[in-house]
This record gives structure tokens, sequence and C-alpha cells, in this order.
């Protein structure tokens, strides 16, 4: 049962992960975050990278880490709750 969980968490990290990527994608693309798919994307996964954006500024007003930053959190919360699903069941 366990590892039926564990999969589907890291396969949801997985997706949340390859969404958050595309995204990031997309802003090298002129207008492409206008697009039906830049736009579904950004209501997707734009809550998420606010609350990076909040305390991590732009690094030399262009290069902004924040998706590095929000994908590595998303890992640790992955393997938390795997980890919190291990104690428990």
């Amino acid at each position: 049962m366990l590892s039926t969980l564990s999969w589907y968490v890291f396969r949801l990290e997985d997706i949340y992960t390859f969404l958050i990527i595309g995204y990031v994608l997309l802003s090298w693309l002129p207008n492409a975050r206008d697009s039906f798919i830049g736009q579904l994307l950004g209501k997707i996964v734009e809550p998420y990278l606010s609350v990076f954006r909040r305390f991590i500024p732009p690094i030399g007003g262009m290069l902004d880490i924040s998706p590095f930053i929000a994908v590595l959190a998303l890992n640790f919360i992955a393997y938390g709750i795997i980890f919190v699903l291990d104690l428990f069941l």
C-alpha cells in the first residue's frame, strides 16, 4: 500500500515539476505566455511560484531563481509526505 501511495506522490511531484519547467521555458518565447497553454500553466503554477517570488528577488534584475528553489521545495515536500506516510502506515 505504501509503495502505491509513494508512487502517486512522486508522480504528482514529477508532473508539477514538469509544469513549472514548461512555464519557465515559455518565458523565453515572445508572447508564449499569452497563448491558451501559457495562461493555463500560469493559473496552475503561478500561485505556487508567487510564494517564492515574494522572498527571492531576481538576481541582477533579470535572472529569476525562484522556480529552481520552488522545485527543490516541492521535492522536499514530497519526501516529507512519504516519510509521514511511512510512519503511520
